[in-house]
């Protein structure tokens, strides 16, 4: 009998035990007494039934009673948020009034490298592996004065407000002490991903027209050196942790300092001040669809942005650490750590490699930033949750029957108590306190965004990690303001209400089929609109004209070209998005998107695209398998072979399109939505590969560029 863990989508997304049916019973009698016993003292004593009450309440409404209508938050229903603190209206001030308040409070921490070793793996490869110590701590008048220090650094070597400057770098604390010195003096700082590939780096560079680039030395190693001699206007290079001892040979002009001589050459004079409408960020977005575009991010747009999410996070404050590895380069991590901030949160770096104790650099014995930090707030990005369910679902599969039998009651009998908005304590200390520590066992709210999350994922992440997960939705274009969940909200596949410093209206989208008139709930294209949307795209005045629009009453909106509707309580739902309808030759439509989310949590597949064709009759995908999975199928066929040899053979493909048409008739898709072929990619898709951008959203186009033979073989075109 097949004992691995199955999900019921017909049942609450609930587990499949192989329990005897009259154990089961006796164990249901057991669950019943003990519910009726414990449920008069969780009343008296939990609030969880004002969370039931709260649930249940209207979180947003439309600002008149008419189709298209903006919805807003109840909380503002009158008048949209826009600060934070009163008087606080550019960066600047917002950081010296949260200096002022939290003076000698810990701010931004790091961990200290004690030993870095070569660990040779089996296959020959060479792995670096780090032992780190504890989190060394700067307070908030430290980050200051070495803000302040390297602001007029900066302009002792001749910036001028008003002008921008480059960073790029991984995300660390100087990464936000350089940040906070632009604020303070005015400086537009662009910032770069650090996995950006050498044209997009180049572009951002030249058509920003930097003369200053802040950046590492591993960067500056591994990606500046090359391509330097392509950006003309380039005179300084600062890295922030010290000079590289190997590359001495720099292009003519270009001076190479560090972040501490050039925060020694700070002079006293001070600098020109913001005011709100000044640029503050220009942010090259990861470039999904090409080149990226670098948006305009005014001090005002931001502060509404967080002013927004940080009206979502009830009891922010000086107890919570959050720890921050995202890329600082993306909205969402910027906003998630200027929010905390704000607020006297602890800010503890990291990265994907250090992150847990089996991270990929992690050596074997010592322990991952999560255990030493024990953060109480953390962002996300679907891919990386759906590993970590992936991977402690495998775990479960691995157990006794004894012991998984005994975990998947307990997480469809939690899983139950989350419907009705009850705690389940018992099940939390004894059961899902090990998976609880994965992330370092005091996480009390996740923010997921940059990316739809599955329902088994988020249910999954509630149910172990015992805290709600908040899914937002934002863009880069709105200082990735626009929809959290409520924390009391475990509803799965929405993204909450508008925040209280925006609106959001839904348009009419035609070819679609989406009106804001649909019943049950109003479809359409979602229009964000608020002081947090942008100033639009640098140097591109025709993007901007087709993705930025204002009113009659002077409301300047974003078009997203995402598809939403609106339920009765006033949470948005993304049902589409327009860049990935695709319509086949027999005319019905298909949203790639769609396919991908039925089939993403499979666990025999780690990533897929699925690709279709206006010129052909049905849809493909490309597969990245499961390692592990994928090998075992393999061994039950009888297939024997390299990785490789298995993800290109035609027989192992048949057998994983199989799988994977018996999942997307199992979510309920479209015949015609189900993928006729697949491709299966022995390599995995990460942003150094191009195929992914930082937040792990597909790149269509490169995929496209980059499986196109493939493809070609798929619809027939090749043999």
């Amino acid at each position: 009998m097949n004992n691995k863990i199955a999900l019921e989508p017909d049942n609450k997304m609930k587990l499949k035990h192989t329990i005897n049916p009259v154990l089961l019973q006796l164990i249901h009698l057991i669950i019943l007494v003990y519910s009726f016993i414990t449920y008069i003292p969780w009343y008296i004593l939990s609030g969880s039934r004002q969370t039931v009450a709260k649930s249940k309440q209207i979180k947003a409404k439309p600002v008149k009673n008419k189709p298209g209508s903006p919805y807003r938050s109840v909380n503002s229903l009158h008048c949209l948020a826009s600060v934070l603190y009163p008087g606080c209206d550019t960066l600047d001030k917002v950081f010296k009034y949260a200096k002022t308040k939290f003076k000698d409070k810990k701010l931004l921490g790091t961990r200290e490298v004690l030993k870095e070793e070569d660990e040779i793996q089996p296959s020959g490869k060479v792995f670096k592996k780090v032992i780190l110590g504890k989190y060394t701590w700067l307070s908030y008048d430290e980050v200051c004065v070495k803000a302040t220090n390297f602001g007029n650094g900066l302009a002792v070597l001749g910036q001028q407000p008003k002008t921008n400057i480059a960073i790029f770098c991984e995300t660390r604390a100087e990464w936000m002490i350089v940040a906070q010195a632009c604020f303070m003096c005015n400086y537009q700082l662009v910032t770069l991903y650090a996995t950006l590939g050498g044209p997009a780096i180049v572009h951002g560079l030249n058509e920003s027209e930097v003369t200053t680039i802040i950046t590492s030395k591993e960067l500056m190693q591994t990606k500046l050196k090359e391509i330097v001699s392509q950006v003309p206007l380039l005179r300084h290079i600062i890295t922030v942790d010290g000079k590289p001892t190997t590359w001495s040979e720099f292009p003519k002009g270009i001076i190479v300092h560090t972040m501490a001589s050039v925060q020694a050459m700070g002079a006293k004079a001070d600098n020109g001040m913001p005011v709100p409408s000044d640029i503050a960020v220009i942010m090259y977005t990861s470039g999904s669809t090409g080149l990226p575009k670098g948006v305009m991010i005014s001090h005002c747009n931001l502060i509404a942005g967080v002013t927004g999410m940080a009206e979502r996070i009830p009891h922010l404050g000086e107890k919570d650490i959050y720890i921050g590895y995202l890329p600082l380069a993306h909205v969402l991590e910027l906003c998630a750590e200027l929010v905390c901030l704000s607020h006297g949160c602890r800010i503890g770096y990291s990265s994907p490699q250090t992150l847990a104790d089996q991270s990929s650099k992690i050596k074997k014995g010592s322990k991952g930033d999560v255990t030493i930090l024990r953060p109480t707030l953390m962002a996300s990005v679907p891919e990386i949750m759906d590993r970590i369910y992936k991977n402690v679902m495998n775990k479960v599969n691995e157990m006794s029957s004894f012991q998984r039998n005994l975990f998947i009651l307990a997480y469809n009998y939690k899983m139950e108590q989350i419907s009705k908005g009850y705690t389940t304590p018992l099940c939390d200390s004894l059961i899902f306190r090990k998976v609880r520590m994965l992330l370092g066992g005091k996480i009390r709210t996740l923010l997921c965004g940059g990316a739809p999350l599955s329902a088994a994922t988020q249910r999954f992440m509630n149910i172990c990690f015992c805290c709600p997960v908040g899914q937002g939705y934002g863009l880069t274009e709105s200082a990735g303001a626009g929809t959290i969940t409520e924390v009391w909200d475990y509803t799965t596949g929405r993204v909450g209400a508008p925040l209280v410093c925006c609106e959001i209206k839904l348009m009419n989208w035609e070819e679609g089929g989406y009106y804001n008139t649909d019943k049950p709930y109003p479809r359409g294209e979602i229009l964000i609109g608020g002081q947090n949307v942008t100033m639009g795209y640098y140097k591109n005045e025709e993007r901007t004209k087709k993705d930025f629009t204002v009113d009659e009453n002077g409301q300047r909106w974003l078009h997203t070209g995402d598809i939403g509707e609106f339920h009765a309580d006033g949470c948005l739902k993304i049902i589409d998005r327009k860049k990935d309808l695709v319509k086949l030759q027999a005319g019905e439509y298909v949203s790639l998107g769609k396919v991908e989310a039925a089939l993403k949590n499979l666990p025999l597949v780690d990533n897929i695209c699925a690709y279709a064709s206006s010129f052909e009759s049905y849809v493909i995908a490309f597969v990245v398998p499961n390692q592990k999975e994928l090998t075992e199928l393999a061994r039950k066929k009888g297939f024997k072979g390299t990785w490789e040899e298995i993800c290109t053979s035609a027989e192992m493909e048949k057998e994983v399109l199989k799988v994977v048409a018996e999942a997307a008739s199992s979510a309920h898709l479209e015949k015609f939505e189900i993928p006729l072929k697949i491709h299966l990619s022995p390599d995995p898709w990460t942003p150094e590969t191009g195929l992914v951008t930082d937040a792990f959203k597909l790149k269509r186009r490169e995929l496209t560029s980059h499986y196109q033979v493939d493809i070609d073989r798929m619809y027939g075109k090749t043999k």
